[in-house]
């Protein structure tokens, strides 16, 4: 598969591993200075009510009186992560410098939102993010929208694009960064690759499943999980136990991506991704590079989410997404 699209990232040799560009990306000294961006002291938290009962959180961040803006910017973050986490606070505070209102959603369970539903986050529920899209429009009716998100956040938003125009949800653009389009494959690479990764991943979602127990403590209890080490045999147990889906892989396929239903969405969309990312297998895009309407992609280097250039830590992937949202 030949790369796309103004896809040449070559970042200097000590940057070029793909695991040092996937630390990077939650590099936490980068939010330091962002903490007191305009666009995070222009936020304001917000409880949408998704209907069927379900409430998420997020944060908007509107441009300033006077300033309109280009457009409104969803942006999603990737499992276990945050409206907080490193790669979404920076891509935030590039937005909103370009002039674009910015909503950092939070998914159920995320965030520190575990109390707000009493049912469990997966993977699967895109009903209840395209019901806070909505929601969020309402505070914020700024057109053009676009959606962006990263990891299994990309998910989410190339399913938003997919999925949600049918249901009154019709963004401009729609932006995977390293979207986990194969959540089969990705667990496989988080269970078969770095252990670095692989023990990263297991920490927070023990933190995650003993704040949910806390949250509702008549409700859970995860005695039988905490032996489990294996992230297939975990996310099995978890659908069986917790999910309408009963088997793995049934609910897998409720939010696998293959290329031809991605070419065939009633929306733009969009893919940044990076042939050495040792979290979403590259070879899952096969394809893709070859239809016309979709904009893809697919430098050599870059890891999972990293695309760090230089020292300064600068993000090669945000460059290409305002380019993206400018083209849209």
């Amino acid at each position: 598969m030949s790369p796309t699209h103004s896809s040449r990232f070559d970042p200097g040799w000590p940057l070029r591993h793909a695991g040092v560009q996937s630390a990077l990306a939650s590099f936490k000294p980068r939010n330091w200075s962002r903490r007191r961006h305009p666009m995070a002291l222009a936020a304001a938290a917000h409880i949408l009510d998704c209907g069927d009962g379900v409430r998420l959180m997020g944060l908007h961040s509107p441009q300033p009186l006077g300033k309109p803006p280009k457009g409104l910017v969803v942006l999603i973050h990737g499992w276990e992560g945050c409206h907080e986490s490193v790669y979404l606070l920076s891509i935030a505070c590039t937005l909103y410098d370009e002039g674009y209102n910015v909503f950092r959603l939070n998914l159920r369970d995320h965030g520190g939102t575990h109390h707000l539903n009493e049912g469990m986050f997966h993977s699967a529920r895109l009903d209840e993010v395209l019901g806070a899209i909505r929601a969020v429009q309402t505070i914020d009716p700024t057109q053009p929208l676009f959606v962006i998100g990263f990891s299994l956040g990309g998910n989410f938003a190339l399913r938003v694009g997919l999925r949600g125009p049918a249901q009154g949800v019709a963004p401009r653009l729609s932006v995977g960064v390293c979207p986990a389009i194969n959540p089969g494959a990705t667990l496989r690479a988080l269970d078969e690759g770095p252990r670095l990764f692989h023990r990263y991943f297991i920490k927070k979602w023990h933190r995650t499943l003993h704040a949910k127990a806390a949250a509702w403590p008549a409700r859970y209890d995860f005695t039988d999980i905490w032996s489990l080490t294996s992230f297939v045999e975990i996310t099995a147990r978890f659908v069986e136990r917790y999910t309408e889906y009963g088997q793995l892989d049934r609910y897998l396929a409720a939010y696998t991506l293959v290329p031809d239903m991605i070419a065939a969405s009633p929306s733009p969309l969009a893919i940044i991704t990076a042939q050495d990312d040792p979290v979403v297998p590259f070879k899952d895009f096969g394809g893709l590079d070859r239809h016309d309407g979709l904009s893809f992609i697919a430098p050599r280097y870059g890891g999972h989410c990293g695309f760090i250039e230089n020292f300064r830590l600068r993000s090669w992937a945000e460059h290409r997404i305002l380019e993206l949202l400018a083209r849209a």
